[in-house]
């Protein structure tokens, strides 16, 4: 469908008259390779997404399970809605492959404002009645019907629009329900499209979840352009994942894990077996082919130094026992002590040999501030790009540095020089320009991320002029894709809630929307000739599935989907703390009736530079909390991604004051709202949301129930604790050796002694960014002052649950929970 400017919208639309809102101010083993798929082939009609981050070795079985989906940037402690981070790398080499694929104050006086809830779709960047400066925030801040700036006024919303139901099954809409988790698990997780280089086919990644083997299993598909006509392309034991096309598109590259853990496979596509070509120890990941299609690069661990202290003092006595000397020994959930991350130049022909270009002393490339997909090669294959830290130590800083070398490893040199974060690097296609991914300020993990430029010069990329693609602009690129004619950049971009598609125009770096108007729009691919955009698209409604210029390619979860009673988010407004404007999301539960009270579930995002989106959550799902008949509320506090770097910037140091202002005000707008009861409020949060949960113990009485993952109830001990110290070093003004009173201001620790409101507890072993200890800690201090509190342990999962059994125990013991204050008398009926 074609809609304002000639852009694509992924979902119909259907118009809805709005009213008046009052604003402040804007936030500143056997395959077989078919070829074309049969007439009448198609997918399975039967989930999330997930995450796309690092890993280590081959991975144990424990690992194989994670989802997989889109690509999700910033935030350092959450998922999609509590954002991914662009550096959360850890695990194991099998769990990189499935990340990379997918998807951390005293109320104020004044008036919270009057919410006016408004669906998705109607938050196009250019929607009627809402005029902005720009493209998008540019400026943060809202512009009046003349241009002038104001700081309160009001935003005639007039007619807007909103995504209709994308389901084909309009008949059953009498049959619908609510979700359970067997449907939860059941749904399949779509991710990581990759187009053929003759426009004609997409090859992409689909995640099936088991109960029975605890593990998600997944495979490759195909999907025709043109048709839409889908097919399984890959299967035996194991998960197959990261397809990659070589570059005349008759071979597809993949790592799978059916033998000898991940390796490197290839599949002639015009019919044939799968060959493995590696034999790596540790597995490997993130294939890039060579242009001459002769070879791949590929990432894999590797046992550094070789030899080492604890195998000379034990010599034939293996032991577990570790030594380190350096930080950053351990990072996500992943023991880095005694091994580094290097790049592999495989040959094909040689069928698994394998040589380390990157034969030093760091990790290349970097695992820790990395971006989206941080290696490329020149189109004539004579220069390879990575991104490393090159200093001696990485946890107390984010000086990573994109690095040029030859192909075979040869003079590595540094491109770039500043003292933040340059990643992502990409190369245009006809060799003339070289773009990374760039964060200006040393130590802040979520400063705005900058497309910078760099001319080339007889295929040579020098460190000359670099140019901002993205100069003026307050919103940043998650990741870019370069148009197959090198006149343009496809940037997904975070806006208000949404991802969007914007093309930028290379030289004027003219930019305007492509794809956008409602949920997340992700990993964007042009056919050669540039008529049509492929792409990942998902809401709160719909899992992520393949798009093509506004219309859906896969259907893998339709049938699935259609017998569910799933309610479209709808967007609020309110005057928050330093009188800007705050949105936040509501969701109604299934069969809602206007005339009943419902009890309300209020979530708080973790990273705390992240926010909750328009999407299908793969952890913590919306529409899971509803369908046990709660409404549920979140609201994008400042510090929250996607309004603005000013806007983002405003909790660093300010932990407990803005955020909290604007949690509380948030909250009084919906406890108004007429189908709320007020007397039966509970609150959630992960990472930085269970801060937040610890910090509501301790300053208001309001919630009955409380529900705290992965939360710091201590800022000084997580300081000595986590790995990665740049981060606290950022948001609390220095170490705690040199600023310890900022630590102390915004301790919950400190507030112990105002707890009442019954906790639920939720931490994991191999939680590594917020400690096991911190939980510890929490429930000592419930347990001491006699409140109610229940702790949930994983002694398997690290910052996120993710195995199919341990999401079940946590569904069942969180929704129990809150069902236990919320709804007396209700029975405990666990995840059902």
């Amino acid at each position: 469908m074609t809609t304002r400017s000639g852009t694509w919208n992924p979902v119909a639309m259907n118009s809805v008259c709005g009213i008046a809102v009052p604003c402040g101010r804007r936030p500143m083993g056997q395959d077989f390779a078919p070829g074309p798929p049969k007439q009448g082939s198609h997918g399975s009609r039967s989930h999330p997404r997930a995450v796309r981050r690092r890993a280590g070795r081959a991975a144990p079985p424990r690992r194989s399970q994670a989802g997989a989906g889109r690509r999700q940037p910033r935030g350092r402690w959450g998922g999609r809605g509590l954002r991914t981070p662009p550096h959360v790398r850890g695990g194991h080499r099998t769990e990189r492959a499935v990340r990379l694929e997918r998807p951390h104050r005293p109320e104020r006086g004044g008036d919270a404002g009057v919410a006016r809830v408004r669906r998705p779709g109607e938050g196009h960047p250019h929607a009627s009645g809402l005029l902005r400066r720009g493209d998008g925030l540019s400026d943060g801040r809202t512009v009046g019907p003349r241009g002038d700036m104001t700081r309160q006024m009001v935003v005639l919303l007039g007619c807007l629009t909103f995504p209709l139901s994308p389901f084909p099954f309009p008949g059953l809409s009498a049959q619908k329900r609510a979700i359970t988790f067997d449907d939860f698990i059941a749904l399949k997780s779509v991710s990581d499209p990759q187009l053929s280089p003759d426009g004609k086919w997409v090859a992409y990644t689909v995640t099936e979840y088991s109960l029975k083997d605890n593990r998600g299993t997944a495979r490759v598909w195909l999907a025709d352009v043109a048709t839409g006509q889908t097919r399984r392309l890959t299967e035996g034991p194991g998960s197959d994942r990261q397809p990659r096309w070589s570059p005349d598109g008759a071979t597809l590259a993949f790592v799978s894990t059916r033998q000898n853990g991940s390796q490197l496979w290839i599949l002639p596509i015009a019919g044939g077996e799968a060959r493995r070509v590696t034999n790596l120890p540790d597995g490997v990941s993130d294939p890039v082919w060579l242009p001459d299609g002769g070879g791949l690069v590929v990432t894999s661990d590797l046992k550094w130094p070789a030899d080492q202290e604890i195998d000379r003092r034990n010599g034939d006595y293996p032991t577990e026992a570790r030594i380190w000397t350096e930080l950053m020994w351990r990072h996500w959930d992943d023991w880095r002590v005694g091994k580094r991350q290097h790049l592999f130049r495989v040959t094909v022909a040689d069928n698994g040999g394998a040589k380390d270009i990157t034969p030093i002393d760091h990790d290349a490339p970097t695992i820790a501030t990395g971006g989206d997909g941080d290696v490329a090669v020149s189109p004539d294959g004579k220069e390879i790009a990575f991104a490393m830290h090159g200093d001696s130590t990485v946890a107390d800083n984010t000086n990573v540095d994109i690095y040029l070398a030859s192909p075979d490893g040869s003079g590595v040199r540094p491109l770039t020089t500043s003292r933040g974060a340059d990643n992502t690097p990409r190369y245009s296609a006809d060799g003339r320009w070289f773009a990374y991914l760039s964060m200006e300020r040393p130590g802040f993990e979520a400063d705005r991320v900058r497309l910078m430029l760099v001319g080339r010069k007889d295929g040579k990329t020098e460190a000359g002029t670099v140019v901002e693609a993205t100069r003026g602009w307050t919103l940043s690129v998650g990741s870019y894709r370069w148009c197959p004619d090198s006149k343009c950049i496809y940037a997904v971009v975070e806006e208000r809630g949404r991802d969007n598609l914007y093309r930028i125009d290379v030289p004027s770096f003219r930019r305007s929307v492509v794809i956008g108007n409602s949920g997340l729009n992700t990993n964007p691919s042009s056919t050669p000739d540039g008529k049509a955009m492929v792409y990942l698209h998902q809401s709160n409604t719909q899992p992520a599935e393949v798009w093509a210029s506004g219309r859906q390619l896969t259907h893998h979860n339709d049938a699935a989907v259609a017998a569910l009673d799933l309610k479209p988010l709808e967007e609020y407004a309110f005057v928050g703390a330093l009188g800007d404007s705050v949105f936040g999301w509501i969701l109604k539960p299934p069969g809602f009736d206007s005339a009943r009270k419902y009890p309300l579930v209020y979530l708080v995002h973790g990273g705390p530079q992240g926010a909750w989106t328009d999407y299908w959550g793969a952890r913590w799902n919306y529409a899971m909390f509803a369908a046990r008949g709660y409404v549920v509320a979140a609201v994008n506090f400042h510090g929250s991604t996607g309004y603005g770097q000013k806007f983002t910037d405003a909790i660093s140091q300010h932990w407990g004051d803005y955020p909290f202002e604007d949690v509380m005000k948030g909250l009084d707008v919906v406890a108004r709202l007429p189908y709320v009861d007020s007397t039966r409020m509970g609150a959630a949060g992960a990472s930085y949301g269970g801060y937040m949960i610890y910090w509501i113990a301790g300053h208001t009485g309001r919630f009955k129930v409380l529900v705290d993952h992965d939360g710091v109830f201590n800022p000084l001990s997580m300081a000595g604790s986590t790995e990665e110290l740049w981060f606290v070093d950022w948001e609390f003004g220095g170490t705690p050796y040199a600023n310890r009173a900022l630590y102390e201001k915004w301790s919950p620790l400190n507030f112990v002694q105002n707890w009442k409101t019954p906790m639920l507890i939720v931490h994991s072993q191999l939680d590594y960014r917020v400690d096991l200890s911190e939980g510890y800690q929490a429930f000592t201090a419930l347990k001491m002052k006699g409140v109610p509190a229940k702790f949930l342990y994983f002694p398997d999962e690290g910052h996120w649950v993710l195995k199919p059994r341990n999401r079940r125990v946590w569904w069942g013991t969180v929704l129990d929970w809150l069902d236990q204050y919320l709804k007396p008398g209700a029975p405990a009926t666990g995840a059902r």
